[in-house]
């Protein structure tokens, strides 16, 4: 496995589930580990919620300190229309920072129907979204970089 030493990553979580975000983000440094990034080159962004992900994975790759961003999060379906518009917004908005940046942004956002869907996808195994968003962030991270003429 290559080095990833000298690369730097972020993870922008939105915290209104914080107990989601938190098992998120164990995935995430999981996932960052098996791809040997080590702790400490990965820096958390805190955002109100999913909605707010795009802005700060803006933010994050127009830095220039990162090579990548997993931004994560958990959207749980309501009784109103407020899931379907927060769910494409942050879709769209994800998927719109990494193709006018150039920085990867992996989407780590659980959207889901109940909390035990939500659950089912974060603090581990193979559906854990938060680790599955950091190793798809490195992954993309080395790609548009040996591309790029990097290493």
């Amino acid at each position: 496995m290559r080095s990833a030493e000298g690369e730097r990553f972020a993870i922008v979580r939105a915290t209104f589930y914080e107990d989601l975000a938190e098992r998120l983000t164990r995935g995430a440094l999981e996932g960052f580990r098996q791809q040997a990034v080590p702790e400490s080159d990965v820096d958390i962004h805190d955002v109100p919620g999913a909605f707010e992900l795009p802005l700060a994975a803006k933010a994050c790759a127009e830095s220039g300190r990162y090579v990548g961003v997993a931004c994560l999060g958990a959207v749980i379906r309501g009784e109103t229309d407020h899931y379907d518009y927060v769910c494409e917004a942050a879709t769209y908005g994800i998927s719109r920072v990494q193709l006018d940046t150039g920085v990867p942004c992996a989407f780590g956002i659980l959207t889901v129907d109940n909390m035990d869907q939500a659950l089912a996808r974060s603090g581990g195994g193979e559906r854990d979204s938060g680790y599955n968003a950091a190793v798809a962030t490195v992954h993309m991270a080395r790609l548009v970089g040996s591309l790029a003429g990097g290493s």
